[in-house]
This record gives structure tokens, sequence and C-alpha cells, in this order.
């Protein structure tokens, strides 16, 4: 399992998103660098989102969910094409689960375990 892991679970279908596109930044001065990218699977999650032995230093990470294409294999109207958190690892080494609550219209997210 990599440092950082996330599922997303559609709340208005009631069931785990698979098939979405997921891309891990860390802010670099004015610019993102792309620390690993992944696809969620039936269950919704990505648990190699990074290599297991990459440890990410402290710093502002943007996790980006690619949306859209989700929302129209379901028939569903895009409002939000994409949702991006920003978040800070403030500890080498830690373990950090970032979860993505979803729908249509609105999107949540928390710090998971």
């Amino acid at each position: 399992m990599s440092q950082i892991t996330t599922h997303i679970l559609d709340t208005a279908r009631g069931c785990p998103a698979a098939e979405v596109a997921i891309t891990l930044c860390r802010q670099e001065q004015n610019t993102w660098v792309i620390m690993g990218e992944g696809i969620t699977n039936e269950d919704g999650r990505v648990a190699d989102l990074c290599p297991q032995d990459l440890v990410l230093p402290a710093g502002t990470y943007r996790m980006h969910f690619a949306t859209a294409a989700y929302f129209q294999r379901h028939g569903q109207t895009v409002f939000y094409p994409w949702a991006e958190v920003v978040f800070n690892i403030e500890e080498d080494g830690a373990h950090y689960h970032i979860p993505l609550l979803l729908s249509g219209f609105g999107y949540s997210t928390y710090r998971g375990s």
C-alpha cells in the first residue's frame, strides 16, 4: 500500500465510483509535480497511487479526481468535471487516506485512516 490512499463513494447512487482517474501532485514553488497516478477499482479504491517504497516529504499536495467521464458513463449531468483536494503532509512517512464522497452536484472529503 502506498503512503497516500483514496477511495470514492458515489453518495447519490450508494456505491463505489469505479474507473475514476486520479492524479497526485506535490507543490514545488509555483508549479505542481506529478507524484503518482491511478484509476479507482470496482471498490472505488486506489491503493497503489504511489510506489510502496516512496516516502513523500512534508509539503502541500493536490489530489485531482477526474469525475466527468464517470458521470457521463452513468448518464448524469456533469456539474463538476473534476474535484481537487489540496492537503498538507506534515510528517514524512505517515499514511494519509484521502476519501471523496461524491454526488452530481456536490462532494466532500476528510482525512481517513
